[in-house]
């Protein structure tokens, strides 16, 4: 059995028969939302830790959540998502709520997002959708605007159907084509052109990022990675004196920035923040900003250690690193927000993370151990290595050594210079 929690002073609403129902409130927000979540083999906490992230999405983009309902399944129902009973349950519910919109916690499929829509008379987003809409607010330079653009109108793409299935009830039949169909044919045509010339745009803007990495080869690049509001720019800032916005928020920052670490060759790049479930065309979209971590000579793993899931977060953090291609560049383990724990508990933390850099980013405390480390990394020797012609696939292993500035074929070499880098910090 759940409850809900009367907003004006804590008065049991009616009981629905399954599922875990927790009313909150948030005050000055725009749009009333339920958040709804399946618990599939994972945890009911964990479940739950899922809805808290939501909810914090859900705050980003100004909206006031009403209601948290779950339920325990075997399989997810590929038609309404929970199983039309408990959908029209969640109905009864937002419209005791006053709720205008129901909030998913894993990406719906067209045809479960329609379905779901019909049943309630309500408008229906999941997570991808809700990320999308935060991300084009945060942009703010023309290629992050266009990245987020490109991944709206993918995720868009599949999903037009429903926007015009009452044209074609109406005035298609079978065998026949309405208004609505060839309205459709012409959004989807319109839509796939339109994903054509976002890709040429971007494509473009990454040739001008390719000609300004070249005119930084000499320097010794850093970047910063990390989930959400870890404090990689609140890192950046306390580093460099940036004064980039930072704001404790999820997606404060979606514009990479990049600064020079004073007295020293070494350039510090902020880059968007990682989530869980981070959409694909997200990734994919930003690939040439992800590049900065890509063309790294050293990754700064912000962690916020006072986090509960912070370990969650890393993992999380790593497999975004290796998807993109960047889980074998050297890396510091910094442990953010330090100054939240108690000293017992930063004592064990110690133990288990021996190579990390506890600190305080906004407090400035533990800053300059980190950039002594980083400035022991940068100052170590260019080497130079002859491989015979006949043994390329050695070539390989300098990659996994460290940073290759440059390759040279010879009559009868090939030359490599490449730094050699300390291994990553342990992050298990």
């Amino acid at each position: 059995m759940g409850k809900v929690l009367d907003h004006t002073g804590g008065k049991r609403a009616e009981s629905l028969p399954s599922g875990m129902i927790e009313g909150k409130e948030l005050e000055e927000e725009v749009e009333k939302a339920i958040l709804v979540c399946a618990i599939l083999g994972k945890k009911r906490s964990e479940a739950e830790e899922h809805l808290a992230e939501l909810e914090l999405l859900a705050h980003t983009a100004k909206i006031s959540c009403m209601a948290q309902v779950t339920q325990e399944r075997e399989k997810i129902d590929p038609a309404t998502y929970l199983g039309s009973g408990k959908i029209e349950e969640i109905a009864v519910l937002a419209d005791q709520l006053e709720a205008e919109l129901l909030l998913f916690d894993d990406e719906l499929s067209p045809s479960q997002g329609r379905n779901i829509e019909k049943i309630t008379k309500k408008r229906v987003q999941d997570r991808t959708g809700l990320i999308l809409d935060i991300f084009a607010k945060r942009a703010h330079t023309r290629e992050a605007k266009l990245q987020v653009e490109l991944a709206r109108v993918e995720y868009l793409l599949p999903r037009l159907t429903g926007m015009w299935s009452h044209f074609t009830r109406q005035k298609g039949g079978v065998g026949l084509k309405g208004d609505g169909e060839t309205q459709l044919e012409m959004d989807r045509r319109m839509t796939k052109t339109r994903i054509s010339e976002l890709k040429k745009e971007i494509e473009k803007l990454g040739d001008q990022r390719e000609i300004r990495r070249r005119s930084r080869e000499k320097y010794f690049r850093v970047s910063l990675v990390g989930y959400t509001n870890a404090g990689k720019s609140t890192l950046l800032n306390a580093l460099t004196d940036a004064g980039t916005y930072t704001e404790d928020q999820l997606f404060a920052t979606l514009d990479s920035t990049t600064r020079r670490i004073p007295r020293s060759e070494v350039l510090l790049a902020d880059t968007v923040g990682f989530i869980r479930k981070l959409p694909h065309t997200l990734v994919a979209s930003f690939r040439s900003t992800l590049s900065e971590i890509k063309e790294a000579d050293l990754l700064l793993h912000v962690v916020d250690v006072s986090h509960p899931t912070f370990l969650d977060q890393m993992a999380i953090t790593d497999t975004v690193l290796n998807e993109i291609g960047a889980g074998d560049i050297p890396a510091i383990l910094v442990l953010n927000k330090s100054d939240r724990l108690p000293d017992c508990i930063v004592g064990k933390l110690q133990r288990r993370f021996p190579e990390g850099v506890f600190l305080s980013a906004k407090e400035k405390k533990g800053t300059k151990e980190l950039v002594e480390k980083i400035r022991e990394m940068a100052e170590l020797p260019i080497e130079t290595a002859k491989i015979p012609f006949g043994s390329e696939k050695q070539l390989a292993d300098f990659y996994k050594l460290g940073r290759v500035l440059d390759v040279r074929y010879g009559e009868e070499f090939i030359e490599v210079d490449f730094r050699r880098l300390r291994s990553k910090s342990s992050k298990a």
